[in-house]
């Protein structure tokens, strides 16, 4: 049996998002396994076949919907910094006015 491949590893032969192979994945474009219920898998010849047909200018991310994305991404990792870089310029207002 071949190789089973992931959903990132899709994503780097195809040239799209892991996002859009999970969205191609349920639409049927792209015929994956689960394994476990949960976990999707893809073989790699049935990928060769429908290449043709997924290009990357084809993508289903608009650009606005990346950059939010990664807006939101970015504050989630990073809300205890920016909620103490809040606190802090709060109080150095506060602190100067005085």
């Amino acid at each position: 049996m071949a190789k089973l491949l992931t959903i990132r590893e899709v994503a780097q032969i195809l040239s799209i998002t892991e996002k859009e192979v999970i969205e191609l994945s349920e639409k049927g474009v792209i015929p994956a396994y689960k394994v476990g219920g949960v976990y999707l898998r893809f073989r790699k010849d049935q990928l060769d076949q429908i290449r043709d047909r997924i290009k990357p200018d084809q993508s289903l991310v608009s650009i606005e919907g990346t950059v939010l994305e990664a807006s939101r991404d970015f504050v989630y990792r990073n809300d205890f910094y920016i909620l103490s870089l809040v606190v802090i310029f709060c109080l150095l207002y506060f602190i100067v006015r005085l």
